[in-house]
């Protein structure tokens, strides 16, 4: 059993002024594996005075302080990557190669921060004005469970590259990865009240983060109902906001797409982290005059996906993260087919050969449309539907029909036809062709898949504002 005790406030561990503990599962067993104390508002007040008084010396260090600060940050995280993938695995269950990729993904956002630092450039000229990127103050980072360690990482390296100091509100879902990552952060001799990792609940420490008028950034990574809330808190301080929020990516493969490798392209672009993220390509999109090939490939791809023990190096989907993320999922399963969408792989239950834990079984409806919930709500598990256009006019409209708009995947034997249908996708990133990821490209969405921009010279731009110098 694992009892985390302790926060991280002006470079010290200290034990919160939250009382509440918070029970830690292992979602492959549904078992308690131990318990956090929880930080509340008093610790969350601490630490934002913390990051406030730290501020002034950190913003005045210059450019290579700050690519030596992060090069040791990268180090000490790196170091830890052993104790790192056993909790991820133990923690979130995620299978072997997302387990391994989440390890060594928080040193290698460090990484690419310090990338993009070193060719930053900090002054321009415009006209007869100078003007100076000027970091913003203390900046709030807000994470959620299904990257834990990354999303602390990757916040805290831009935001520190900028100039900002930190205060880090984690899932409590996740609080064993937070604590290596703070050991790690701790090991890399950052000045005092840089960085503060405070787990707590979002209505509590969250809430106090958003609201609080010495918080001049936040950055949040999780629910567009949540990041709907911190947008109208951030409203009374005038506090800058990047949000990152949620997604109902089309996977659209054209007439002309290969069979093969559209079919392995987008059940990878559905399934990945098992359906618990928010660029998942949950909307597969095929057209009509091909319908029935695809459907039948399709269900073949699905059925074959193994859901189950995360330790299994066979295993390419995992369980969801809580019990109430498994009834939310099992909910919109029942719910696709009292709609009427047809199911083709999968569907209530758990997998077979799995009795314990929150497993889910990859499911796909075809014989959807647009408007029903199964289409149009985030889902997040490995729900897949798929929906036929007749042109590509009609395949675009319905790509483009959603509240959101963070991700999206076009696949076509004409990669230029492809290219061209790519830039009339409303979405923040569209890849063409590949599921890679570009780290020094903008990361972000439109519509209710969030504001501002993250990765690359776009997030440490993030926590800055311009300032003009005339005369």
């Amino acid at each position: 059993m694992h009892y985390i005790e302790q926060i991280s406030i002006n470079g010290e561990f200290v034990t919160p002024h939250g009382t509440e503990r918070f029970d830690l599962y292992n979602p492959a067993t549904a078992r308690v594996t131990g318990q956090v104390r929880l930080a509340d508002e008093v610790d969350a007040e601490r630490a934002i005075a913390a990051a406030k008084a730290a501020f002034p010396a950190w913003a005045r260090t210059t450019k290579q302080e700050r690519i030596a600060a992060l090069r040791r940050m990268q180090a000490a995280v790196a170091a830890r990557h052993d104790d790192l993938l056993e909790a991820v695995i133990e923690e979130y269950s995620a299978p072997a190669s997302r387990s391994a990729w989440m390890a060594s993904y928080p040193a290698e956002v460090i990484a690419q921060a310090i990338t993009a630092l070193e060719t930053f450039e900090f002054t321009a000229v415009a006209g007869a004005a100078r003007v100076e990127m000027t970091p913003l103050g203390v900046a709030g980072l807000i994470t959620p469970w299904n990257s834990d360690a990354g999303f602390i990482c990757g916040k805290l390296a831009a935001a520190l590259a900028a100039g900002c100091t930190a205060v880090i509100k984690p899932s409590e879902m996740s609080a064993l990865q937070t604590q290596i990552v703070t050991e790690a952060l701790h090991a890399a001799d950052l000045p005092p009240g840089v960085f503060n990792i405070i787990t707590g609940r979002g209505d509590r420490v969250g809430e106090t983060i958003s609201r609080h008028p010495d918080v001049a950034k936040i950055s949040f990574t999780g629910s567009t109902q949540t990041g709907k809330a911190i947008l109208r808190n951030a409203a009374e301080n005038f506090t800058r906001v990047t949000l990152e929020l949620g997604g109902k990516s089309p996977t659209l493969i054209l007439d002309d797409a290969d069979l093969d490798q559209a079919v392995s392209l987008a059940v990878q672009a559905g399934l990945m982290n098992s359906g618990q993220a928010c660029v998942a390509g949950t909307r597969i999109l095929v057209p009509l005059s091909r319908q029935a090939e695809m459907e039948q490939a399709l269900a073949r791809a699905i059925a074959a996906v193994k859901s189950g023990d995360p330790r299994d190096s066979t295993t390419e989907v995992g369980p969801m993260v809580s019990e109430k993320q498994w009834q939310r999922v099992q909910g919109y399963i029942r719910k696709g087919q009292e709609e009427g969408a047809r199911l083709l792989a999968g569907g209530e239950g758990r997998p077979e050969g799995t009795r314990d834990g929150w497993f889910v079984r990859p499911t796909l409806f075809t014989d959807v449309h647009n408007q029903m919930a199964i289409a149009r709500d985030e889902i997040f598990g490995p729900v897949l539907c798929m929906i036929p256009y007749r042109d590509e006019a009609e395949a675009i409209a319905i790509a483009n029909d959603t509240d959101y708009g963070l991700s999206a995947l076009v696949l076509g034997g004409d990669a230029e036809r492809a290219r061209r249908v790519a830039q009339q996708i409303q979405s923040g990133r569209v890849l063409v062709n590949t599921l890679a990821h570009e780290p020094q490209a903008p990361f972000g969405g439109f519509k209710h898949s969030g504001v501002g921009r993250e990765m690359g010279a776009w997030g440490i731009r993030a926590f800055m504002e311009p300032k003009s110098l005339l005369g």
